[in-house]
């Protein structure tokens, strides 16, 4: 899929070193198609990292997609340069008056404290409340799903004993879903955080499903019933190197850190690891892209409905 980026987006030379197709503004306005609009709330630290990674996934379809980066106005970010995000991110403001056909919110490293005394928790919970009528599509990850979950529908997360840390084997538990279209029986999913959300709470709620899981790591996937909300509990965005780098950093913050699981060959860490979550994380992506956002949204997305429960 050709993604439309600013051609000067540190994102657009690495994938096109790895030739995956980007398209700049000028050769994307030659073409009488109408692309998808998709807005990325990047709430990682290292926002640069987590774009290419991103947008690396969603580059695996033939649509086109126009890119809207999106920052917390009420969060000066410590990892990523400020000329980066005034040239390339918006703020909600912004774009509140805006529609889009899908929304991207990401993970972020604050999941051990309590939701409200996250200092961007408000302008937050505003993104999300503009989600249901200015939205047709939204994909939430890792804190950002236990976000949402806790937002839109009350489910909270609990403190986990240890960081659940590495590369866990899924399975499947909706055949057919259009979000799993391709999937393995059993697939496998980086994870990197200190708290979950339990089976039990999803289960109490009638306008959730749980699409995937895994025996060690727990929920995986959740949708609502109208399928166009998808949280999803690990990273599959992750590179070759993003659980080593973390792993390192959190032995260079003297934290008290189990090395990863099914990760590092015979647990040598100066073995490069395994990359066995590639294809998967591919078609989550490709799949949401092509099945969700673009065989159900509206042309004219003056057109799009409220997300209404069950």
């Amino acid at each position: 899929m050709p993604i439309n980026i600013p051609n000067n987006l540190p994102a657009y030379q690495s994938l096109t070193d790895e030739n995956i197709f980007v398209m700049t503004d000028i050769i994307a306005s030659r073409q009488d198609i109408r692309p998808l609009r998709i807005a990325i709330v990047n709430i990682m630290p290292k926002k640069i990292e987590t774009e290419t990674q991103i947008l690396r996934l969603l580059s695996n379809t033939p649509l086109q997609v126009d890119i809207e980066l999106i920052q917390m106005a009420s969060h000066v970010s410590k990892n990523t340069p400020s000329e980066h995000l005034t040239k390339f991110y918006k703020t909600f403001h912004d774009i509140k008056e805006e529609r889009f056909d899908g929304l991207i919110i990401t993970g972020a490293p604050v999941e051990q404290m309590q939701f409200e005394s996250v200092n961007y928790w408000d302008e937050l919970c505003s993104v999300m409340e503009w989600s249901e009528t200015n939205v047709y599509s939204s994909m939430y990850i890792c804190w950002g799903a236990q976000a949402g979950l806790y937002y839109h529908y009350g489910v909270p997360k609990h403190a986990l004993p240890g960081k659940m840390f590495g590369i866990f084997p899924h399975k499947v538990l909706v055949e057919n879903h259009q979000l799993l279209k391709g999937f393995d029986e059993v697939f496998y999913v980086p994870h990197s955080r200190y708290t979950a959300t339990m089976r039990e709470d999803i289960e109490k709620n009638e306008e959730l499903m749980i699409l995937t899981e895994s025996e060690q790591s727990g929920v995986h996937i959740v949708s609502d019933k109208t399928e166009r909300r998808f949280f999803i509990t690990g990273h599959s965005e992750y590179d070759r190197e993003t659980i080593a780098d973390e792993y390192r950093r959190d032995l260079d913050k003297g934290l008290d850190i189990s090395m990863p699981v099914n990760y590092f060959p015979q647990n040598n860490i100066k073995a490069p690891p395994f990359f066995n979550w590639r294809a998967h994380a591919n078609l989550i992506f490709s799949n949401w892209l092509n099945y969700c956002v673009y065989q159900k949204t509206p042309y004219d997305l003056k057109d799009l409905t409220p997300v209404r429960g069950l």
